[in-house]
């Protein structure tokens, strides 16, 4: 789920007419003063932060005029929270209360409805009150054929005990909390605390609001740059990995980066794993190793070899990992040897100097083994394969070993390619806006033609004079009949004459490994 910032769940909020402090949101101490100055007297400053507790770490001070909101500002900018940078701040009128309440919406996924809860206790702690005074809360599910209907709204209010005008007042928050759940595909809409004034008046003095992954491409108003709910603003590398999967719904690649600023030898792993359950199992047999880790990742569903490759790169982007292990669940129904060149592509390419452990299992999980551990040799570091029986915790085992180990190669020169005359590129575009290059004067040496042997989707053809070509429009192959399997490389370049290449562009990530330089 995409969580917003409170200062966005409010702008919601306003439009579904429910009341909120006066205020705005800055991004400077000099625009909190400002903000300060027209909201007029007393006022909050609050870090935007996706976490709880701010008071408790000092991310949320009364400020008695626009100086004190500028020094409040000036102290929150910039500082950690959980181990995040605070890049805004709320500033917004001080309110006298009288009384808290809790409103929320979420969706109930066992009974595949909407659920609409209020209590007539709120803030904090407001979990532990509900479980000791449970009449104090109302719940409801919602039919989303009729909506929530004002009187059942009314209702849900009456049944903690609020009668009379307030009654009403917060029977149409619901109301309107509801329509914007509805409106935003949210999966969760919560209003704590929904606070009664000196005045008699109610507004929201705090708000979360997430949005179902699937929902978030009708909302582009609402800027959100990754689809799924973190505890913090998303890493550079987690919005370039979050780009080949927007753009690529071939298999699942899901990236998060565990951990930023380490330093080899520091027992940092690079984690990626396919399959959810399975990947969770494997990630543990790790840390119970005593390792810590760079990023998890899993790559499953059938993913193409292009995006196991894009993943892998961007791992190694990640840090100075002291080894790289993948392990899922063992039983796969994916063809594993596709991982298996995604892997080989990207290990060669960085020349990847720490121990590699990789189980695959799964379908032609042999085959899959055999193409990873070609690479040694070729490589400054060992790599091993490992298959469906072989567990995580051995796995894991081995790479513990091989970290200990440290042991390392000289590796292969790659061969000098040998032409026929001039270079001579058949190139063509694939799905990801790859590029394909068969050089043919190279091709023209080759004995093996295995790039047409390997080629899974059976595209490729030869010539009368033996060279590879497509057997169908370029134009298909761009659309996609090119399904990226990588022989085209990965086989050329151990069995063949080394004039095939594959270039797979990760948008934003050579610019951010220049900038880490």
């Amino acid at each position: 789920m995409a969580r917003l910032h409170e200062y966005q769940g409010k702008e919601l909020l306003k439009e579904s007419k429910i009341p909120v402090p006066k205020g705005g949101v800055a991004r400077s101490p000099e625009e909190a003063r400002q903000i300060a100055e027209e909201v007029g007297g007393e006022v909050m400053v609050k870090a935007q932060a996706w976490v709880t507790g701010r008071a408790g770490l000092g991310g949320i001070k009364k400020a008695s005029n626009p100086a004190q909101a500028e020094e409040a500002a000036r102290h929150m900018l910039g500082m950690k929270v959980k181990g995040f940078t605070v890049e805004e701040v709320l500033v917004e009128q001080r309110v006298e209360i009288t009384r808290e309440f809790y409103a929320g919406v979420i969706i109930d996924d066992a009974a595949q409805q909407p659920l609409i809860m209020f209590s007539s206790v709120g803030g904090t702690g407001i979990e532990e009150i509900a479980a000791a005074h449970p009449e104090r809360v109302a719940r409801m599910h919602v039919d989303v054929g009729t909506g929530l209907l004002d009187f059942q709204a009314r209702d849900l209010v009456r049944q903690t005990g609020i009668s009379g005008s307030l009654q009403l007042k917060l029977g149409g928050v619901l109301e309107g909390l509801y329509k914007l759940a509805r409106g935003y595909d949210a999966r969760a809409a919560e209003i704590n605390p929904l606070v009664q004034l000196t005045d008699g008046s109610v507004l929201a003095a705090d708000c979360r609001v997430t949005v179902d992954d699937y929902g978030v491409f009708r909302h582009k108003n609402l800027g959100i740059e990754i689809a799924r709910e973190y505890d913090r603003p998303p890493t550079e590398l987690e919005k370039i990995a979050y780009a080949v999967e927007a753009h690529d719904y071939r298999g699942t690649f899901y990236y998060i980066q565990m951990a930023e600023d380490f330093q080899k030898g520091e027992g940092f792993v690079g984690f990626h794993g396919a399959g959810g359950g399975g990947s969770m199992m494997s990630m543990d047999a790790v840390l119970r190793k005593g390792y810590k880790l760079a990023t998890f990742v899993d790559t499953s569903g059938n993913p193409p070899a292009s995006k196991v490759y894009r993943a892998a790169r961007i791992v190694l982007a990640t840090g100075p990992i002291d080894g790289y292990f993948g392990s899922g669940s063992g039983v796969a129904s994916q063809e594993q040897f596709h991982s298996a060149r995604g892997f080989v592509k990207a290990f060669l390419e960085e020349q990847i100097d720490v121990p590699v452990v990789i189980r695959l299992g799964g379908n032609s999980e042999d085959r899959a083994v055999e193409i990873l551990e070609r690479l040694n040799g070729w490589v400054p570091a060992p790599v091993e394969g490992y298959k469906k029986d072989d567990s995580p915790d051995y796995c894991a085992g081995r790479l513990d070993a091989l970290i200990k180990a440290g042991t390392t190669v000289e590796p292969a020169a790659r061969p000098e390619l040998q032409r026929v005359g001039a270079p001579r590129p058949y190139q063509f575009q694939t799905v990801t806006g790859g590029t394909i290059t068969y050089d043919h004067s190279v091709c023209a040496t080759c004995e093996t033609k295995v790039c047409v042997k390997e080629c899974v989707p059976q595209i490729l053809s030869l010539t009368e004079d033996g060279l590879p070509v497509l057997n169908i429009t370029h134009e298909e192959a761009r659309k996609g009949r090119c399904s990226e399997c990588l022989a085209c490389e990965v086989e050329c370049f151990f069995g063949g004459a080394g004039g095939g290449k594959i270039e797979l562009p990760i948008p934003g990530l050579e610019q951010y490994l220049a900038e880490q330089a």
